[in-house]
C-alpha cells in the first residue's frame, strides 16, 4: 500500500527551456538544410529524405518558418491532420488551418454539410497576401472538389447598407440557390422572414446575417449568435453565396490549389499519399465529380513543391538526406523509466515534450535522480510529439533525443482540443416548446387537458359595454384547452405559466379530467402523500449516513493538484462545479453518497478517477464496480493510462481473468499491494477482503440485481459511495431533489462535441455499404449493433459479401472469453474496421475512433436504450453518424413509431434530457426515487409531481413552501404577438412562455431589446403585452395578487375605480401611503384608486399604475 504522498511545497520551477523550439534553429543552422529552406522561401522545389518519427513535422516546420507566402502541406491519412497541428505548434508555434474532406460527398455537390461549408470558409479565407496561411489536407479532401472562382462570382449577391432590394426578391433568390425557410436560422442553407426583419445564413459566413429593412431599403446588417439569436456586431456588407453550383448538368471543377495564389504545396511521403488516394477513389466507387490522382497531382505540381519522405529519394532538385532515427521502445513502467531513459539516451541530450505543464513538474521529480538529469542534458518542454526520434549531427559533440512523454509509459497520445472560435451558448431545456395540437398538457388548478392550439379571441372593454362596436373590443391571445365531456377552455397567454407539457410514464394515456370536478385535486392530495413518505425516507436515510463516522481526507497534495492539471482537455464547467462538491464530501468526517448524472460522454470518468486518486494519494483502496466485462476492461485501460507515471498498482477483477490470475488479485488485495481494483459483481462475493477500503465508485446502478444492490445498501454507511449514471436528471427533478439527496448534474457538453446525425431507415444494401466506406475513408471504425446470438454470424457473413474491403470482428455475450478479449481487441488497436455485437456495448464503452454506429431491427429497443446505443459514437471532435435500420418487411408498431421519431428528433447534444422526458418508462424518475414512484408522475404529470416533491421536501426541512404569487391583470389593453410580428407557433409560444417567467425588470428590459433585435421594431400591441409584464412585476413586489377596472352598470354615469387585491397588509399600507391621497386601503383585500377623466385609457392608465407601484 502507498503511503499518502508528502511532496514539499518548495515546488522546482516550471520546466523547459524553450529548447523544442531551438530545434528549428539548430536544424537551419545546417548547411545543406539551409539551402533547402532558402530555395522554398524563393518559390524554388526541394527534397528532403531521412524523415523518421516526428522529424518529417520538424522539417516542414523549419521551412514554414522561412516561407512568406502561402503553403498547403498534403498528408496521405486524415488521422494525422490534428496530429500534425500540435506538432508544428510545437515545434515553430505557426498556427495552421485544416482543409477537412466532406464525409458526405456522395457525387452531388452541396454547401449543406458542416465540412462543405468550412472547405469554402477555409479557401476565401486564403486570398489575404499580407497574412499567408498553412493549411493541411489529406488526400481525400484535394480530390473533391470545390465551386471555381467564377462559380462563385456567378452565384453570389453582395448586400450592403443603404441598398435598396425588396425583400421579396431576396427571398426568390434564396430559394432559387437552394436556401429552405425556417423558424429560427441556425444552420447555413436557412433563411426566415419575420417583418421587416430576414435571417440568412450562408455557407461562406462563419455566422448568421441580419438583415432589417425600411421598406426596400437595407437599413442595417448585423451578424447574430444561432444559439441565442441575439445579434453580435454591425456590419456595413456581406456576400451571400449559392448553396448548390450544378448548372445545365455541369459540376464544380474548382480546386483549393486556385485560392492559394502565391503557394508552395509540401508532400509528406508522397508514394503513401498516392496509394490512399487509390484506395479511397476504389472505395468511393464511381462517383461523379471527383478528381483522379493524376489530375490532382497536375494541379498540385503547377506549385513550386517540397517533397518529404523517411526512404532516400533521387531528385534533380536541392536536396537533402536528415540524419534522423527511430527510438526504442519503453515499457511502461514508472518504477523502470528512469533505467530506461538513461539507456535510450546514452551520452544524448534529451528533449522530452509532455502534454501538460503539471505533467512537466512531475516528470521533473520521476526523473530527477537520473543520469540525464543529473548531468543536465535533460529538457523538459510542453506541446506534442507523437513518435520520438534522435537527430544526430546538428550538434557538435552529441545527438538530440526527441521523445513525447507518452513514449515512456506507452500512453495513447491526446490531441489537446483547439478552443472554439467562439463560445456556444447553451439553452435551458423546454420540453414546453415541443408543444403540438393534440399534446396532453396539465393545466394547475384544473388538471389533465388535451392541447388544440392558440387563438386570438376578442373580449368586451367592459361587460357592459355594447359588443357589436368594435371600439368597445380588445383583443387577446389563448391557448386552447380541451378537458373531458369536450368541454374548450381558454387561457389567456399571459397565464401561460398556469400550463405545463404532461410527460407521464403511464402505459396508456391518461383521461382528461373534468373541468371543475374535484377529482383533479383528490388525486393531487393522493401524489402529494406519496411523495411526503418518500420525502421522509430520504431524509431518514440521510439523517443514518450523518450520524456515522468516515474517513476526512486532507485538502489537495501537489500530487492532486499536478495529477489533475495533466488531463489534456479543457473541463466544462459542470465538471468543476461537481469536482469541488466531490472533495467536499470526501474531506467531510461524513460517508459520502453522491450520485454524479450526465449524458454519456460528459465526462462522468474523469471525475471519478479524481475522486479515486485522491483516495489513494491518501492511503486507501479504491474498489469500481461495472455491470459487464467489457466495460471493466475499458475502465482498466482508462484508470491506468491517467494514472501511469505515479507508483499506484491498478488491477482488474472479472471473467478475462483465469481462477489463479484471481486468486492472486484478491490475495494483493487483502494485504494492500493492489490500489485500485475494477471489476463486475465479482467484486461483491464474500471472498473478496481488502486491507484499507476508502471509496466504492458504481457505474450504472440500476443494472446490478436486487441482491447486489442490497450489498451496496449496507456499504453506503459506512464508506463513501460515489455512483455514475448515464441517466440525466432533468433540471426540475434535481431541484426538487435538493437537500435530500446528493447529486451532482452535468449539462455541459465537452468543447467542440459535434451532435450525431441520426437516420431511421429500411435495410438498404447500399446505404449501409456506403455508410461503412464512408467512415473507414476517413480512417474511423464502425459499430454494428445485431442482438440476436443465434443469427449474429449469418449477418456478419451477409456484411461481408456487403463489404469486402472491411475486416471484421464479433462479440457477444455466450463467447468463452478467450475469443471475446481477442477480438475486442483486435477492434481497439485498429485491426478489425468493423465490430458486429450485441448490447453488451451498450454500457460506457468508449472507443474515439469509432464514429458510426448501425441498430439492426431498431424498432424492438426502448428509447433509453437507443440514446445509450447511440452514444457510444460521437466521442470525438468528427460528425458522428447513427443509422437506426428496420426490417423491410415488419410493420412498425405505433409505439415503435414514436420511439424512433423521438431518438430522430432529439440529436441534439445533452438530448439525453429531453429523452428522459420523453421515455415512455420515466427512467430517470424510477432509477433515482424507485419504480413505486413512477405511477404517480403517470397520476399528475411530471412537472407537477417535480413541484409537489420540492414542497414535500421543504415541509420536511421547516423550509418556506415556493408557491408563485399569481397576479391577475385584467386590463383593457390590446396585448398580443401578430403572427406577421413572430411567425410559427414554436416561436410564440416560446416568446409568451419566457415573457411570463420573467421577475425582474433588468430582464424584462433585456428581453424588450432582443424582441426587437430578433423581430424588427416592436408593434403597439406587443408592446403593450410587455407593458402588461412590467405592471405584473411591480405588483408581485407589492404581492398585489390582481388589478381591474371596475366601472358602473350599463347605463349608468358614475366613477371608475382602479382595484387592487392584496395579500399582505403592511405593504399594502405603505403603498397606499406613498400615493399621496390617491390610493386608498378600503378592506381587509382591496385597495381603491378613484380614476379622473380618461385616465382609464390605455396610455395614462399605464403611467398611473407605473407611478404608484414604482418602488
Amino acid at each position: 500500500m502507498n503511503e499518502p504522498s508528502t511532496i514539499p511545497e518548495n515546488k522546482p520551477p516550471p520546466p523547459g527551456k524553450g529548447e523544442v523550439r531551438s530545434l528549428i534553429t539548430k536544424l537551419l543552422e545546417v548547411k545543406e538544410m539551409h539551402k533547402v529552406a532558402e530555395a522554398l522561401a524563393k518559390g524554388q522545389s526541394a527534397t528532403v529524405d531521412g524523415c523518421w518519427g516526428s522529424s518529417a513535422s520538424l522539417v516542414v516546420a523549419a521551412c514554414a518558418s522561412r516561407i512568406k507566402h502561402n503553403i498547403l502541406i498534403v498528408l496521405s491519412h486524415p488521422s494525422d491532420l490534428e496530429f500534425w497541428t500540435s506538432e508544428i505548434d510545437t515545434f515553430s508555434g505557426l498556427e495552421t488551418k485544416i482543409f477537412p474532406a466532406d464525409d458526405d460527398f456522395e457525387g452531388k455537390f452541396s454547401n449543406k454539410s458542416e465540412a462543405a461549408c468550412a472547405r469554402l470558409r477555409l479557401a476565401l479565407s486564403l486570398n489575404i497576401p499580407t497574412k499567408p496561411s498553412i493549411v493541411l489536407a489529406s488526400i481525400p479532401s484535394l480530390l473533391q472538389p470545390l465551386p471555381s472562382k467564377e462559380q462563385l462570382a456567378k452565384s453570389s449577391l453582395t448586400l450592403k447598407n443603404g441598398t435598396t432590394i425588396p425583400p421579396e426578391d431576396l427571398i426568390k433568390w434564396l430559394v432559387k440557390h437552394g436556401y429552405d425557410p425556417t423558424e429560427a436560422v441556425v444552420q447555413p442553407g436557412q433563411f426566415c422572414k419575420r417583418g421587416g426583419i430576414v435571417d440568412i445564413y450562408s455557407p461562406g459566413s462563419e455566422l448568421p446575417l441580419r438583415l432589417e429593412f425600411f421598406g426596400d431599403e437595407i437599413e442595417s446588417l448585423r451578424n447574430f449568435a444561432p444559439e441565442t439569436q441575439r445579434s453580435l456586431d454591425v456590419v456595413q456588407s456581406s456576400e451571400i453565396m449559392a448553396m448548390t453550383f450544378e448548372e445545365k448538368g455541369t459540376m464544380p471543377n474548382g480546386h483549393l490549389v486556385d485560392y492559394l495564389g502565391t503557394a508552395t504545396v509540401i508532400l509528406v511521403e508522397p508514394e503513401e499519399i498516392t496509394d490512399q488516394g487509390k484506395h479511397y477513389l476504389d472505395r468511393m466507387g464511381n462517383i461523379r465529380g471527383l478528381f483522379t490522382m493524376q489530375g490532382a497531382f497536375k494541379i498540385l505540381s503547377s506549385k513550386p513543391s517540397l517533397l518529404v519522405a523517411a526512404m532516400p529519394r533521387h531528385s534533380a532538385e536541392i536536396s537533402y538526406s536528415i540524419k534522423a532515427e527511430s527510438v526504442e521502445r519503453f515499457t511502461g513502467e514508472v518504477l523502470k523509466v528512469k533505467t530506461e531513459l538513461d539507456h535510450a539516451a546514452s551520452n544524448d541530450d534529451v528533449v522530452l515534450v509532455c502534454a501538460t505543464e503539471a505533467e512537466a513538474h512531475r516528470l521533473h521529480e520521476v526523473l530527477a535522480t537520473s543520469q540525464v538529469a543529473e548531468q543536465g542534458r535533460l529538457s523538459l518542454d510542453v506541446g506534442l510529439i507523437r513518435k520520438g526520434f534522435r537527430l544526430v549531427g546538428v550538434k557538435k559533440d552529441s545527438h538530440i533525443l526527441v521523445l513525447g512523454a507518452q513514449t515512456l509509459f506507452r500512453r495513447d497520445e491526446v490531441v489537446r482540443p483547439h478552443a472554439s472560435a467562439r463560445k456556444l451558448e447553451s439553452r435551458a431545456i423546454d420540453s414546453f416548446l415541443d408543444l403540438s395540437p393534440s399534446d396532453l398538457v396539465v393545466h394547475i388548478s384544473h388538471g389533465i387537458a388535451r392541447y388544440l392550439g392558440m387563438e386570438l379571441l376578442e373580449k368586451k372593454k367592459n361587460p357592459t359595454s355594447d359588443s357589436t362596436n368594435p371600439a368597445n373590443m380588445v383583443v387577446e391571445e389563448h391557448l386552447v384547452l380541451e378537458f373531458r365531456d369536450k368541454v374548450k377552455v381558454y387561457v389567456p397567454v399571459s397565464k401561460i405559466d398556469l400550463v405545463q407539457k404532461y410527460v407521464g410514464g403511464g402505459k396508456q394515456e391518461p383521461e382528461l379530467s373534468k373541468f371543475g370536478g374535484t377529482g383533479w385535486n383528490s388525486r393531487k392530495s393522493k401524489v402529494q402523500a406519496a411523495v411526503i413518505d418518500l420525502a421522509c425516507e430520504m431524509i431518514q436515510m440521510q439523517a443514518v449516513r450523518e450520524s456515522q463516522t468516515g474517513n476526512a481526507f486532507p485538502p489537495d497534495t501537489e500530487w492532486q493538484k499536478e495529477f489533475e492539471a495533466a488531463f489534456p482537455y479543457q473541463e466544462t464547467p459542470d465538471q468543476l462545479a461537481s469536482l469541488t462538491e466531490i472533495k467536499a464530501d470526501l474531506e467531510r468526517a461524513k460517508p459520502m453518497d453522491r450520485l454524479i448524472c450526465g449524458d454519456v460522454g460528459y465526462g462522468k470518468t474523469e471525475l471519478a478517477i479524481r475522486a479515486t486518486f485522491k483516495s489513494i494519494d491518501n492511503g486507501k483502496q479504491v474498489a469500481v464496480l461495472v455491470p459487464t466485462t467489457i466495460l471493466a476492461e475499458q475502465h482498466l485501460r482508462t484508470f491506468t493510462q491517467r494514472i501511469t507515471g505515479y507508483p499506484f498498482v491498478v488491477e482488474c477483477l472479472s471473467r478475462f481473468r483465469s481462477p489463479s490470475e484471481q486468486r492472486d488479485i484478491i490475495a494483493r488485495l487483502g494485504t494492500g499491494s493492489v490500489d485500485i481494483v475494477i471489476g463486475t459483481h465479482r467484486l461483491l462475493s464474500e471472498d473478496v477482503k481488502f486491507k484499507d477500503l476508502g471509496l466504492v465508485i458504481i457505474d450504472e446502478e440500476q443494472r446490478f440485481g436486487v441482491e447486489h444492490k442490497e450489498k451496496l445498501k449496507r456499504l453506503r454507511e459506512k464508506i463513501d459511495i460515489l455512483t455514475m449514471t448515464a441517466t440525466p436528471i432533468p433540471r426540475t427533478l434535481h431541484l426538487s431533489l435538493l437537500g435530500i439527496k446528493d447529486i451532482s448534474n452535468l449539462e455541459t457538453p465537452p468543447v467542440d462535441r459535434h451532435a450525431i446525425e441520426t437516420r431511421i431507415i429500411r435495410w438498404d444494401p447500399e446505404l449501409v455499404r456506403h455508410g461503412i466506406l464512408r467512415e473507414m475513408n476517413r480512417e474511423g471504425q464502425v459499430y454494428f449493433v445485431h442482438n440476436r446470438v443465434h443469427d449474429i454470424h449469418k449477418v456478419a457473413d451477409k456484411l461481408k459479401k456487403l463489404v469486402p474491403e472491411a475486416s471484421f470482428a464479433i462479440v457477444h455475450g455466450q463467447m468463452k472469453e478467450a475469443e471475446l478479449e481477442e477480438n475486442m481487441v483486435k477492434f481497439l488497436t485498429r485491426n478489425a474496421d468493423v465490430l458486429i455485437a450485441t448490447t453488451i456495448i451498450e454500457s460506457g464503452l468508449d472507443i474515439p475512433n469509432a464514429n458510426t454506429i448501425f441498430i439492426d431491427e431498431a424498432d424492438i429497443y426502448g428509447l433509453a436504450d437507443l440514446h445509450q446505443l447511440r452514444g457510444r459514437v460521437g466521442r470525438q471532435q468528427r460528425r458522428a453518424y447513427a443509422y437506426m435500420l428496420l426490417p423491410t418487411d415488419r410493420v412498425l408498431s405505433p409505439d415503435s413509431g414514436r420511439r424512433l421519431k423521438a431518438i430522430e428528433e432529439f440529436t441534439e447534444l445533452g438530448s439525453g434530457f429531453k429523452i428522459a422526458l420523453r421515455d415512455l418508462e420515466i427512467r430517470g424518475a424510477g432509477n433515482i426515487l424507485g419504480t413505486q414512484q413512477s405511477g404517480h408522475i403517470a397520476s399528475v404529470g411530471y412537472e407537477m409531481y417535480c413541484q409537489l416533491l420540492e414542497n414535500a421536501v421543504r415541509e420536511m426541512k421547516n423550509q418556506p413552501l415556493r408557491t408563485p404569487l399569481e397576479v391577475n391583470i385584467d386590463l383593457e389593453w390590446p396585448a398580443f404577438l401578430p403572427r406577421d410580428y413572430v411567425t410559427g407557433q414554436k416561436n410564440r409560444i416560446e416568446v409568451y412562455r419566457r415573457l411570463a417567467r420573467i421577475r425582474q425588470l433588468e430582464k424584462l428590459t433585456d428581453f424588450r431589446t432582443e424582441l426587437k433585435d430578433r423581430f424588427g421594431k416592436i408593434p403597439a400591441v406587443s408592446e403593450w403585452l410587455v407593458r402588461l409584464a412590467e405592471v405584473r412585476i411591480l405588483a408581485a413586489k407589492w404581492q398585489i395578487s390582481q388589478i381591474h377596472i371596475e366601472r358602473p352598470a350599463a347605463g349608468i354615469v358614475g366613477p371608475i375605480d382602479l382595484v387592487f387585491t392584496y395579500r399582505n397588509a403592511k405593504r399594502a399600507q405603505t403603498v397606499a401611503n406613498k400615493s399621496k391621497g390617491r390610493l386608498r386601503v378600503v378592506d381587509s383585500e382591496n385597495i381603491y384608486c378613484r380614476l379622473r377623466p380618461n385616465e382609464d385609457k390605455p396610455e395614462k392608465l399605464y403611467k398611473l399604475l407605473h407611478e404608484h407601484l414604482q418602488s
